[in-house]
């Protein structure tokens, strides 16, 4: 088939555009394969190849064409030493572009700066220019140990992957600029080097927490000489893990005033909105922002595409698409067979084992040697496994690669031409993020979205102005939380004792806390300071990560090898008795979690499906802060304690996703205290809805599993970051009420931007409802997969009829 009979739609940045829906289908017809011949393959006629003489094109509801740009180059600054100019032009680049130029000025004038542009935009080197220059005139001073630098990623890929960008710069300016890495990965001979003499390091917030800050009389020289600090991917710093890394910022600036040195903050983010202000919060100081990208761009051609229905049915009869899991592992195999070097981004560790491994069968069906330039990537691994990825990606020795978003931050992998997006990620701004992983020197490259069977991909693939023509959305973080808080003020006693005047540095609320930290005995006053007086080291008190209770070891019985591990708050979710996991493509079967030796024993084993696990979830309200009324309908923020316990697992079918059973489990309860937004309506609202006692339990829990589905299209955070629990008569307001939480002790922000947001949070949610093609609910628009009742009871119609009844009475 001709590619413009796809429906396309082109514009320059982020313009409106109207959209053509797609009408047609040509019958489904395997075809053979031979390797591409020719000239390089353009994005539209590799999108071509996917869905010719096959029903495929059916499946693209819409594609995107983003034209190229034209590059605008400056001059480097007077102040930026020669010799790395010279070390600069040797890697090929003559000139900078203007944003590069301007963080440079700003970064010498020790103005703290974010630089908030494109992926492959050079934002590295708009940092590495000013901070090799300054190393250089360290390297000058006469004694001591000259200037330092520290750069941190929240991915130890990315740390890696600089390392090797900054030492092919720095190769022609000698000894003068010594970079290293200093992660869990790095070899206790080597941490000793690093400490006395390297002065770039390189390292992520979890080392800074946990080795750096509480050993800082170790890293003395290094810290009293610190002059830039480089934040990299900070958009990535969002949420509970966002916060938590603000506070281990404020603890190094402490640190770092107490040596004499007060280091510049260069940030590099993805476009994101509000990036000045963004940053300010994530390291408490006044942050100048660069928007403008003025580096080239390719074109970009990014689809959306919709898994087709398939024969069976779900739960309650529902009607069941293909999974995008499945979807994407064959789009990789075409891929990887016509010879397109793609990475599949996947949202699950589990989920990008199954793409490699489906991905993997079928290229051995056609030609065995190509099985093996395929491989998952994920966190998890050992630390020699994702070394040996990385290289055989950087080489490409590897065709295909299905990652989690381990690799969406900013690795510089040349040559990828396609990305496919399994699910959407959690933000429009990662959605760009991943999409740019292709194309990254300037060629052309191909992005799709494939659409996952639940609400909020299918009302982006049917309403593509929610991705094209919305700005990217700004960080949410709030590090005044005080189960943020809290441990990070014992963190910075244990480090030097705490004085009053220091509070003001950790934020409004850390006066407040101080005295609650005296009452159970984690900070001792002696005069004006507070002390930590525990043998206990206080950075283990909070994993910055947002877990709780460290880390769970996946061990395979009978060897006792140690396969990798999961942090100990999912274990309940993701390695259950019963639970199929899987590493380097190989799968085990869960025989036993043992929550007192944080050991999960797992057995090889091949079942033919897959398990996710089921929760029940109770919620109390401790204290309301804010009432809005809705007509007679309320809607609610306050502090809630939610009680929820994994109760059983589902058995899928793989590839299809077909439900095979159930098992029961018996997992202790957790709480958690966190913050709500909630609903209300009243019994004069139901009856004019005509919602009877019958159908209000089906109405409001399918209302609240939408409105889940459809907050990240709101706030910065993933359907998995969230939860919600729908009452017919809750004891606390005596109403039908809908809650929708944070899944972070304290909370995560995410309800609060819920209801600030709410009227067009749930005006997307009931539009999500009504444009579904089912008749009484579906994964694509009321089911969830996460519930733990078996998705019942559900009222499609019912839920329409409340929201709309709902939506009446909200503030304009």
């Amino acid at each position: 088939m001709a590619f413009n009979h796809l429906p396309v739609c082109v514009h320059d940045g982020f313009g409106p555009f109207s959209v053509t829906p797609v009408t047609h289908s040509v019958p489904m017809a395997r075809k053979e394969y031979e390797p591409s011949k020719g000239p390089d393959p353009t994005p539209r006629s590799v999108l071509e190849r996917l869905v010719t003489g096959t029903d495929r094109a059916a499946r693209i509801t819409h594609t995107e064409h983003v034209p190229p740009r034209r590059g605008r180059n400056a001059n480097w600054p007077d102040e930026i030493r020669p010799e790395v100019i010279e070390a600069i032009r040797a890697g090929g680049i003559d000139r900078p572009w203007e944003h590069q130029t301007r963080m440079a000025e700003l970064a010498l004038r020790g103005e703290s700066t974010v630089v908030a542009t494109g992926t492959a935009s050079g934002k590295s080197l708009a940092y590495l220019a000013p901070t090799l220059s300054a190393l250089l005139d360290g390297a000058e001073r006469p004694g001591g140990r000259g200037a330092t630098a520290l750069y941190l990623a929240p991915t130890k890929a990315l740390a890696a992957d600089q390392l090797r960008a900054t030492k092919a710069l720095a190769k022609p300016l000698g000894d003068a600029v010594r970079p290293a890495v200093y992660d869990g990965d790095t070899p206790v001979e080597e941490r000793e080097w690093v400490r006395a003499y390297a002065n770039h390091v390189l390292t992520n917030p979890d080392m800074l927490h946990r080795a750096i800050l509480p050993s800082h009389p170790r890293w003395a020289s290094f810290l009293r000489a610190l002059r830039f600090v480089v934040v990299d991917e900070c958009h990535s710093y969002r949420g509970v893990f966002g916060s938590h890394v603000a506070q281990v910022l404020r603890r190094l600036r402490r640190l770092c005033a107490r040596y004499g040195s007060h280091p510049t903050f260069l940030l590099a983010s993805a476009t994101v909105a509000e990036p000045g202000a963004s940053a300010e919060r994530l390291t408490g100081l006044p942050v100048r922002e660069i928007t403008e990208d003025a580096s080239p761009r390719g074109e970009l051609v990014f689809a959306l595409w919709e898994p087709p229905l398939t024969e069976m049915e779900g739960e309650q009869g529902a009607p069941v698409r293909r999974t995008a899991t499945a979807e994407a592992a064959d789009l990789l195999t075409d891929l990887v067979l016509h010879q397109v070097r793609t990475v599949a981004f996947v949202r699950s560790r589990r989920g990008a084992e199954l793409v490699s491994l489906i991905a993997q069968d079928r290229l051995a069906a056609v030609d065995r040697g190509l099985s093996g330039r395929v491989a998952a990537y994920r966190g998890g691994y050992l630390p020699e496994e994702r070394r040996a990825l990385e290289r055989a990606l950087h080489s490409g020795e590897l065709l295909g690669l299905s990652a989690t978003n381990a690799l969406e931050l900013g690795m510089d992998v040349a040559g990828l031409e396609a990305v496919l997006i399994t699910g959407y990620p959690g933000t429009r701004a990662s959605i760009w993020q991943q999409a740019g992983r292709a194309g990254r020197q300037g060629q052309q490259a191909l992005a799709v979205l494939v659409a996952r069977d639940d609400p909020l991909d299918t009302y982006l693939v049917h309403h593509p102005e929610a991705i094209f023509s919305r700005p990217v959305e700004s960080t949410v973080l709030d590090p005044d939380n005080p189960y943020v808080l809290a441990p990070h003020l014992c963190a910075a006693a244990s480090e030097i004792p705490l004085s009053e005047e220091d509070l003001s540095l950790f934020g409004r609320t850390a006066s407040e806390l101080m005295p609650q930290l005296e009452r159970r005995r984690l900070l001792r006053r002696r005069g004006a300071n507070w002390y930590w007086t525990s043998r206990q080291r206080a950075v283990d008190l909070t994993d910055i990560r947002g877990g709780e209770g460290g880390q769970i070891q996946v061990v395979e019985e009978g060897t006792g090898r140690l396969l990798g591990t999961v942090d100990a708050e999912s274990a309940h979710r993701s390695v259950h008795q019963g639970a199929v996991h899987l590493h380097q493509g190989r799968t085990y079967v869960v025989s036993e979690l043992d929550l007192e030796d944080s050991a999960a024993l797992v057995r090889q084993e091949s079942p033919p499906w897959t398990t996710m696990a089921r929760e029940t979830t109770a919620v109390s309200i401790l204290e309301t802060d804010t009432t809005v009324p809705w007509g007679e309908a309320q809607l609610c923020f306050g502090s809630v304690e939610v009680t929820h316990q994994v109760v059983s697992y589902l058995r899928r079918r793989l590839v299809s996703g077909e439900v095979l059973g159930e098992t029961k489990l018996d997992l202790p309860p957790r709480s958690l205290r966190t913050r709500a937004v909630w609903w209300t309506v009243s019994e004069d609202q139901l009856e004019e809805a005509g919602i009877d006692h019958r159908t209000l339990p089906g109405a409001l829990h399918a209302a609240e599993h939408a409105s889940i589905g459809i907050l990240p299209l709101y706030a910065t955070c993933d359907r998995w970051d969230i939860g919600g629990v729908s009452v017919p008569l809750h004891g606390d307001t005596l109403l039908p009420t809908v809650f929708v939480y944070d899944g972070h002790p304290g909370g995560a922000g995410f309800a609060e931007r819920a209801f600030h947001s709410a009227r067009a949070w749930l005006d997307a949610t009931r539009e999500a409802i009504a444009s579904c093609e089912c008749d009484s609910g579906c994964p694509s628009c009321v089911q969830s997969p996460k519930c733990g009742n078996g998705n019942e009871p559900l009222h499609k119609r019912g839920a329409l009829r409340l929201l709309g009844h709902l939506l009446r009475g909200a503030p304009r």
